[in-house]
């Protein structure tokens, strides 16, 4: 994050901590200026003043949290590759690699697990519809480098196939960060009460199978898929 300046203090600080916990509870498109220097107790002119505007604002929110985790994929990718050199490396790793930092540095935002969970699941949720140029490009090298990845431990799945099955695992993996505690809502406390670590366990498990249905069943010929997808 060494590209950007965080405030330490003063109303600038407050307004991008109350900024952080409207959008993780609402929602980007829900929240305005006024919502946001409101619950700050500031003047609405505030927002332009310190960040040139709420769309500035949104787009610090999104990189100061997202940036991290991209960093650490990145690095647990690394970590990875030189394990596995010259082998394929198991898909639980990968997934695992792809999904930990969300876990690991929730302790690092000074946000509660809730919030934390909640503000990523929306930042990924606005792929392709307004992320910041900077977040855009992150992605874009993150991205590359784990499908490259995908598709070395699954030779014999077709690209379109493995595009589809991450975007179904991408739209899992917001589900769980969004509405983690939906489960134990709607079953009258029949999903138990897991915590994240468990259910992380649970989601790449389901994930790994997900991307190994019907492979045996692949066509040996078919070339390795080396597609792009954001996640």
């Amino acid at each position: 994050m060494s590209d950007m300046t965080l405030p330490e203090s003063g109303s600038k600080r407050k307004l991008l901590d109350v900024a952080e916990q409207l959008f993780a509870e609402k929602g980007f498109g829900a929240v305005s200026i006024r919502d946001i220097t409101g619950l700050a107790k500031c003047n609405v002119a505030a927002v332009n003043y310190h960040f040139g505007g709420r769309e500035k604002l949104m787009g610090l929110v999104m990189q100061r949290h997202m940036t991290p985790v991209t960093e650490e994929r990145l690095v647990r990718l690394d970590s990875l590759e030189r394990k596995w050199a010259g082998k394929v490396v198991p898909l639980e790793e990968i997934i695992d690699a792809l999904v930990r930092p969300l876990v690991s540095q929730v302790k690092k935002s000074g946000l509660s697990e809730q919030l934390f969970y909640r503000l990523m699941g929306r930042i990924f949720a606005q792929q392709g519809d307004g992320l910041p140029a900077v977040i855009e490009a992150q992605l874009q090298k993150t991205n590359d480098r784990y499908i490259r990845l995908f598709a070395k431990s699954l030779p014999t799945l077709a690209t379109e196939d493995l595009v589809w099955r991450v975007h179904f695992i991408t739209g899992g993996m917001i589900r769980l960060l969004t509405h983690h505690d939906l489960p134990q809502r709607l079953t009258n406390g029949a999903a138990g009460t897991p915590t994240m670590e468990a259910t992380l366990g649970r989601f790449i498990r389901f994930a790994a199978a997900g991307l190994r249905e019907g492979i045996e069943a692949a066509d040996p010929l078919k070339k390795g898929p080396q597609a792009m997808f954001d996640f």
